[in-house]
Formats: C-alpha cells, structure tokens, sequence
C-alpha cells in the first residue's frame, strides 16, 4: 500500500512538471535531440545575412522540452554606429499581440462569460444589424449592401471568418471605409477609445457574409474591447494581472516605461535599391517610437512590445496545455480547441486557422519541416513564432523591418532549427 501511495506520488508529481514546464537554459544540447555542430549553422547564416545586408540584425530562440537549446542575436541593431543586437532587445510585436488578445478572451470564456457561438451584439449592440458590403464607388467611398446572413459570432473573430477588414493594411475597400470614419490599426491612436471605436466599426459594412472567407481583419480588436467589458479591466490592466505577472513576463508591454526605452529595437526600411535605411517618423501611419508614447487606447490587435524570451514564455504555456512554472491560465482542452482547425472547409492555403492561430495540416508539413498540428502567427514588422506540439518545440525569430524583399528569412530560420535535430 505504502509503494502504491509512492508510485502515485511519483506520478503525480512528473505529470504536474511536465505540464508547469519552465523554460531553462541548457548546456548539453544533444540530451534534448538537438546537434550542437548544426546549431552552429544558425550563427553561420544569420552573420551571412547581415553581411550582405538582407537584414541589419537578428535574434533567434529555439526551446525543446522546456530547455532552451538556442538563443542569440547576430548583427546590429544601429548599422551605422555599429551597435549590436541585443538578443534582451523589446521588439514591436504588431500581430503577434492577437495571440495574446486570444488567451484573454478564452481565460473569459473559461469564466462562464460566454460561449464561442453567441453573437457578440448580445453584448455590444451597434453589431445588432450587420450589413455585407455590395457595391464600392472608389471615387468617393460611397457604397451599397445586402443584410448579413446571420450575425457574427466569438467563433467568428477568433477565425478571422466574420468579413471584417483590416484598416490602413487590408482591402482597398476597407481601407476606404474605415479611414473615413477614422478607424485605424490601433498602433498609436489619440483623440479615440477603444469603446467609441469599436462601436463605430459595428455600423459599417462587412466585407463579405460571416463565416464564408478568412479575411484578415480588425477582429482581434473587438476581442479586445470585449475583454475589457467582461473583466471590468483595460485590455493593459488585464494583460499585466492576468497573464504577464503570473508567467513572469517582465518586459511586454502597450506602454514601454521609460527605464527601457533604450531597449527599444530600431525600425530598418528596404529602400528601392535594397538597401536597409533606419527609419525615423512615420511607418505603417504611425510613429515608429510610438510604444514610447503614453496611450490609453490598447488595440489587441496590434499593440504590444515585447522580447523573444516573453513571447517563448506565452508560448510554452501554450505547450504546456496552458500552465507554466506552476500557474494556469487555460485548461488544457481550451488549449486543444484553439489549436485546431476552426474553420472547416474554408480556404486559407494549405493550411486552417484555429481560435487565434495558423494551423499547419497534414498537407501544409510538406512545405516546411514543421510537423502537422504546429501552430503560428506573426506580426507586421517581420517577427514570427512556431509552436510544434510533436516535436515540443517553440521556436521564435525576430527581425524589426518595416519593408524587406526578403521576408523568406523567418522561413530558413525556421529550416535551420528544425534541421538541427538530432534525435
């Protein structure tokens, strides 16, 4: 009786390890399936990289099984002072902040708050009678509709299906539409609130009827707003209490404070010629140090500065079945059905959409060595993430560009991990 209570123990004890899983710095990369020597092509190419000047700088991290096999910065984060990428560099995230936005929203509907099929106007009503675009007159933006088939659903901005467009960076007619009536990406928005905003997006036209494309869009911006409704917090209040203090991720943030603003990665453009120029002013319509600016609109869209280390953090606990370093934010099965295929036979390639994420199918793992079920996003300014539940591995490359004609590079870094494997 007393073996079985210590085998129970034993047990019990490895599963919660297993599950509260930190990453850890590792010396013997081989005892985690990883080849040091292959490993060392990483440094290789992306030094090659910078010397032909496809990229000023660079920051990789590759974790396995919670051990960190690689984790470097390679170039300069200013060329021509010859500063060096800090690998401890706060990058602007863009999209990636979407992923994050998505746990918000899923930690709610672990409360009860709602269901993934509800209609959101049920709790912001300018929803409540939804328009699909028809006709577009370039000439001066006006435009015609037809009614929405049905009304948009949690499920339906969590995917991406509900035929809102992106402002300033989608459709032509998005673009319009929402420049008009001052709708933005939300990266730097002053004289609005999130409320205001979102309420103003209610009334306008969808790009197409819900749940029959995958349109990129502002969807993770109404979650947003949403999460602040339910949780009575700002969207920064919720993501500092709730998410970024329990996983010990000291350095994301909407508000950079100032004690770091010299951790702030430079903004690099591609000019005509190829050549990488730092940017100052305006890129995307917005400052490029505008996480440096106060702000109280917070887009979960879009917002948030961050570092490859916290991004590999929020993505363990994603792998880890939505625990880390003993604290859970999600269960293990909201985890499971935010990470597959949510959009059924709709197309996006390849590959599907879960709630909050790209999903790599059976068919998309043929074009990269990811294995099937891995899931990814990105953000604007050339940062990208992959989370391989197989392979239990995370992997983060980080570049901070507003325009580069070598956008295959997060790609190969993506190649060089995973042929660094071992086992």
């Amino acid at each position: 009786m007393k073996l079985a209570s210590l085998f129970l123990l034993i047990f019990t004890s490895l599963v919660f390890s297993s599950n509260a899983q930190k990453i850890v710095p590792i010396t013997d990369v081989a005892t985690v399936g990883f080849s040091a020597d292959r490993l060392k092509k990483i440094d290789v190419t992306m030094n090659d990289w910078v010397k032909k000047g496809w990229v000023n700088g660079t920051v990789g991290l590759v974790v396995r099984d919670g051990k960190i096999v690689y984790y470097k910065a390679a170039g300069y984060n200013d060329v021509a002072t010859k500063a060096v990428m800090q690998k401890e560099g706060i990058f602007r995230i863009a999209s990636q902040t979407k992923a994050i936005t998505s746990v918000a929203i899923m930690m709610l509907y672990e409360e009860g708050k709602f269901l993934l099929d509800d209609p959101i106007s049920q709790y912001i009503p300018s929803f409540a009678n939804e328009k699909v675009l028809d006709k577009f007159n370039e000439t001066d933006s006006s435009y015609t509709t037809v009614p929405a088939k049905r009304q948009i659903t949690f499920r339906d901005l969590l995917t991406h299906t509900s035929g809102l467009g992106y402002a300033q960076i989608g459709t032509k007619e998005a673009r319009a539409i929402y420049a008009k009536n001052n709708l933005t990406a939300g990266l730097d928005v002053e004289n609005d609130n999130l409320k205001d905003a979102i309420n103003r997006l209610g009334t306008l036209p969808l790009m197409h009827q819900p749940g029959e494309k995958f349109t990129y869009g502002l969807n993770v911006d109404v979650l947003g707003e949403l999460v602040e409704l339910f949780s009575g917090l700002s969207l920064d209040e919720f993501f500092r209490t709730r998410i970024f203090e329990p996983l010990g991720m000291a350095d994301t943030y909407f508000n950079l404070p100032a004690a770091k603003a010299n951790r702030l990665v430079n903004m690099y453009n591609e000019d005509s010629t190829g050549t990488l120029i730092k940017m100052e002013g305006k890129s995307l319509g917005v400052n490029v140090d505008y996480p440096l600016h106060k702000k109280t609109y917070f887009s979960g869209g879009s917002g948030l500065s961050s570092t490859a280390y916290d991004y590999a953090v929020f993505l363990q606990m994603m792998l880890n079945g939505g625990t880390y370093n003993g604290k859970r934010l999600l269960s293990r099965n909201t985890v499971r059905i935010m990470t597959m295929n949510q959009i059924g036979d709709v197309n996006m390639g390849d590959n599907k959409f879960g709630l909050g994420f790209a999903i790599e199918t059976e068919k998309g793992s043929g074009v990269y060595p990811a294995q099937a079920g891995t899931y990814s996003w990105g953000g604007a300014f050339k940062t990208s993430y992959w989370v391989d539940p197989k392979e239990k591995m995370v992997i983060v490359f980080y570049r901070q560009l507003s325009n580069t004609t070598h956008d295959n590079l997060s790609d190969k870094f993506r190649v060089l991990a995973y042929s660094a494997l071992n086992d």
